[in-house]
């Protein structure tokens, strides 16, 4: 087996692990408020500041992986991850919620986002087999709310959630050791070629270096986003894809479950649906991954978030205290169609800005998905105790999400040339499209 193989496994494992403590959140809401008498927006906006800071992080952890290698960051990264969920077993106090799950767990899980699976994905395998694994990669959060979810939630109704974050902590320490003996930053530092390369091509692919590798991380994001900023493409993605985080992590992964109690639906019920939204996930993933080598990724984001927009509208009318037929084509649909986006849009950052920059500008377009689930998810909690329901929050989402199917048709065929294509990348950029 090629070790790009193992490379992806040991990574796809960190991408679990970090997304176990990230889904836990909205299985933990009841079970904090109901032992410290916090309040919904208490709560909430603790998500909020972890999903912000989760999604700031991500370019700046990408430019790291550039500057310092992927080995360091990953493992420091778990380790931040363990740190932060076992401390919140000690915490008595609102503001030590908001710095454990905002800064800790919201900066080690941002260095192990979306980014590092485009990364490995850019450097140890070639264009044509890359689609689909981002896709793998991307369905990894879906498998974390899957290995994770329905434990946390029955760890919290039992014994209590401090057993819930412990189980966190010890997946993601486990992990460290397995990410320094397998993980190396690039195929050449093993005398190999990526996974798909032909016999006398060059071990290392030029264009997956970033002409600013040796400049400083920070300096090396901003000067990114400043040169993205003026393409028309980048404010689309950038846009539609703070939609995404709206109506996934920040409206469904963290008010699912409390929106489905107030139904008189059973917590444990209803983290057992979230996770099977993680398992069709899995397929709808994987499988957008394999349309995104094949069909113009612009058309599949298109219907991607017209059709979620679509089943979001109907989800006020879905709930109740039981599992019924058209709830669980919702969770059906809804499920293929999670993350579906991502391998798309992380193809049109490398079609329009080059494969050494698709990295880190896609940690700048994540950080909007992420900031987009913050604000959703204080939106929703303050919709919530404002009306006592999530009535305005679902259609709010849905209208956001047909919007963004539009938007997506705004983004050209062909490549755009500006200045954020370095000298001499232009031909890259072309062949990629």
């Amino acid at each position: 087996m090629h070790r790009a193989w193992w490379v992806a496994l040991v990574i796809l494992g960190a991408l679990v692990a970090a997304a176990g403590f990230r889904s836990s959140t909205g299985a933990l809401l009841e079970p904090l408020e109901s032992e410290f008498g916090w309040s919904r927006a208490t709560t909430s906006g603790a998500v909020t500041a972890n999903l912000v800071i989760y999604g700031i992080t991500a370019p700046f952890a990408a430019a790291l992986m550039e500057r310092f290698g992927l080995r360091r960051v990953v493992s420091l990264a778990l380790v931040l991850v363990a740190v932060g969920s076992g401390l919140t077993t000690v915490m008595t106090a609102p503001w030590q919620l908001w710095v454990l799950w905002g800064v800790f767990v919201g900066v080690g899980a941002g260095a192990m986002a979306l980014v590092l699976g485009a990364i490995v994905a850019n450097r140890w395998f070639v264009e044509s087999r890359r689609g689909l694994v981002t896709g793998v990669f991307s369905a990894a959060g879906a498998a974390g709310q899957l290995v994770f979810l329905p434990g946390i939630a029955a760890l919290a109704s039992g014994p209590g959630w401090r057993w819930s974050a412990l189980v966190v902590t010890g997946a993601a320490l486990l992990l460290v050791p397995l990410v320094l003996l397998v993980v190396r930053d690039r195929p050449a530092d093993l005398g190999l070629r990526p996974l798909g390369a032909q016999p006398g091509e060059p071990l290392d692919e030029p264009a997956t270096r970033h002409t600013g590798s040796q400049v400083g991380p920070a300096r090396l994001a901003v000067r990114t986003l400043r040169a993205s900023t003026r393409s028309r493409t980048f404010w689309v993605l950038f846009g539609t894809f703070w939609i995404c985080g709206w109506s996934t992590n920040g409206l469904i992964g963290t008010h699912f479950i409390p929106a489905a109690h107030d139904h008189g639906m059973p917590e444990t019920t209803a983290a057992g649906l979230l996770a099977l939204i993680g398992v069709f996930d899995l397929v709808g993933t994987i499988a957008s991954g394999w349309l995104t080598d094949k069909v113009d990724p612009r058309l599949l984001l298109c219907g991607y978030y017209g059709f979620r927009g679509l089943s979001l509208l109907f989800v006020p009318a879905l709930l109740g205290p039981d599992i019924h037929p058209n709830l669980f084509i919702f969770i059906v649909f809804y499920g293929l169609d999670w993350v579906a986006t991502v391998p798309p849009t992380i193809a049109l950052c490398r079609r329009h800005f080059g494969v050494a920059r698709s990295g880190v500008v896609f940690g700048w377009v994540f950080a909007a998905h992420m900031v987009g689930a913050g604000v959703a998810a204080s939106y929703a909690g303050w919709v919530r105790q404002s009306t006592g329901d999530y009535f305005t929050a679902w259609l709010t989402a849905g209208g956001l999400c047909l919007f963004a199917a539009l938007a997506c048709l705004a983004i050209s065929r062909s490549p755009e040339r500006g200045a954020w294509n370095a000298e001499g990348e232009d031909a890259e950029v072309g062949a990629v499209a």
